[in-house]
């Protein structure tokens, strides 16, 4: 046990490391749309390592049972009382990795897509979180904290803490992590009374109301012990009024109680040494290979094959949020006055999937749009590009750039959440960075970031030693989970 570690325990009274219970609506590799899921899937896995028994509780979806149903042993069974539903529902054990996940079994609920959408996503994970509530005294395994992700699972501890009284569900800590604000799982009072029978006198601006409706992410924030997002900017945006999609007032009143603590990567899985997905392996020592996996990407998907040209890309949703209406305010001027190539893998606004589709007419041989998403496809396009582009207008954290610099390839972001926190940008003057980024949310801001690194390119001495600057920044979840370590053991 690590020394600081020691000491939080001895201050805290306590000899042993608590136990922790993830609770989520995905975890990764078993079910996955999103940042989430990768986080979930790697946390308890890093949190082992450092001497913690820290286990997943999530739902057993359609995905899952397709790769997984011979692995799953099942443990115990009961049914739910949602309102005036009865329903059956499973407590399946996986072990997956080294880490022990309890799967909540319903084919009603989770027998197709993992989110549902509208009110049917909100009976979903209403079932969910009253599942999880009834079977945690039964699993075998005490939690000294249960840390719930997102809106789906944020009514955890306002039902612990309001309809559980005396019992071992309401004595213990709850910590919840916003992974994106902008979604908080809103619904009518008369609905969610229904499913989840909350009181009356809740349903106030003080509790869950928001807007007109019962928010269950704002009841997170309420009732959590601790609150935490996924960077430390991020943590400060949604504070104010732009960023804080309505929860400011409550996130600034609890301001000591919420922290920031940026994601990090599975380094094996996204690894330029190792690999398969790759045409060629590298490593920051011998880059050679790197321009082999451009070579080969450029081949694949139609375009110019030159070496000397470089690859900007974007691995992305296509939506506002991520920056797409600066990407097409600027992408004909970038590529009509510009000696380039810009490959975009993603789906997402239709108007921006047929912009791209006819931008790739219009630049053929040195555009492409790949519609859809790939996940072999984006390891090669990690390697292959030269510059990753993210001009968020909003980035609680983001993964994508923390990837592309593991593979060498420089990202190009607004600093904004994560994308602040994690790339350093270039300084011409003392030659650090791992990056270039530009600071308002403009799309002639954005153009001169690119024509900076257009600059750099250039210079093979200057991109050179950013390249390997980049591959050099450490953002494995190691990091990440001893700070929520140390969030943990504050927390008892």
């Amino acid at each position: 046990m690590k020394k600081q570690f020691k000491s939080i325990l001895n201050e805290k009274g306590r000899s042993e490391l608590p136990n922790i219970l993830l609770a989520a609506a995905e975890c990764a590799p078993l079910s996955k749309t999103g940042g989430l899921a990768d986080v979930v899937g790697t946390l308890p896995k890093s949190l082992k390592r450092l001497g913690f028994d820290a286990r997943v509780i999530t739902p057993y979806h359609r995905c899952i049972k397709d790769r997984y149903a011979d692995k799953v042993e099942h443990m115990f069974d009961f049914y739910v009382n949602l309102g005036w539903r009865t329903q059956y529902c499973g407590i399946e054990r996986l072990e997956l990795d080294g880490v022990c996940i309890y799967l909540v079994d319903s084919e009603f609920y989770f027998g197709d897509k993992i989110y549902r959408g509208g009110m049917a996503e909100g009976e979903q994970y209403a079932f969910f979180t009253r599942a999880v509530l009834d079977a945690i005294p039964n699993l075998g395994f005490t939690p000294d904290i249960v840390h719930c992700n997102d809106w789906h699972t944020a009514m955890l501890p306002m039902l612990a803490k309001t309809q559980y009284n005396g019992s071992m569900q309401e004595g213990l800590r709850w910590l919840l992590t916003i992974h994106n604000i902008a979604y908080q799982g809103k619904f009518g009072f008369d609905y969610v009374q229904d499913l989840l029978g909350v009181e009356d006198k809740y349903y106030t601006p003080e509790f869950l109301e928001l807007n007109g409706c019962a928010d269950f992410l704002k009841a997170g924030c309420v009732f959590a012990d601790r609150i935490n997002t996924v960077s430390p900017t991020y943590a400060d945006e949604i504070k104010t009024a732009y960023f804080g999609e309505g929860l400011e007032g409550i996130l600034s009143a609890r301001s000591n109680e919420l922290s920031g603590i940026i994601n990090g990567i599975d380094t094996k899985v996204f690894n330029p040494l190792t690999d398969p997905a790759l045409p060629a392996r590298y490593h920051k020592g011998r880059l050679g290979n790197k321009k082999l996996c451009k070579l080969a990407l450029q081949e694949q998907f139609g375009l110019e094959q030159r070496a000397d040209v470089p690859i900007f890309a974007m691995v992305t949703r296509m939506t506002e949020q991520k920056g797409f209406d600066l990407v097409e305010r600027m992408l004909d001027e970038l590529m009509q006055y510009n000696d380039m190539q810009f490959f975009m893998l993603g789906s997402g606004d239709r108007d921006y999937e047929q912009f791209m589709r006819e931008a790739e007419q219009r630049y053929k041989g040195r555009l492409c749009a790949f519609i859809g998403y790939n996940e072999e496809l984006s390891h090669k396009v990690y390697a292959g590009a030269d510059f990753l582009l993210m001009p968020s207008r909003f980035e609680p954290c983001g993964l994508s750039q923390m990837i592309a610099m593991r593979y060498g390839t420089l990202p190009i972001v607004r600093e904004t959440g994560g994308l602040k926190d994690s790339v350093k940008p270039y300084n011409r003057f003392t030659g650090e960075g791992t990056g270039f980024s530009f600071a308002d949310f403009n799309a002639h801001e954005m153009k001169d970031a690119i024509m900076l690194a257009l600059d750099c390119y250039r210079k093979p001495e200057v991109m050179g030693s950013l390249v390997r600057q980049a591959m050099e920044a450490d953002f494995s979840f190691d990091r990440s989970s001893e700070e929520y370590a140390k969030l943990y053991l504050w927390m008892l």
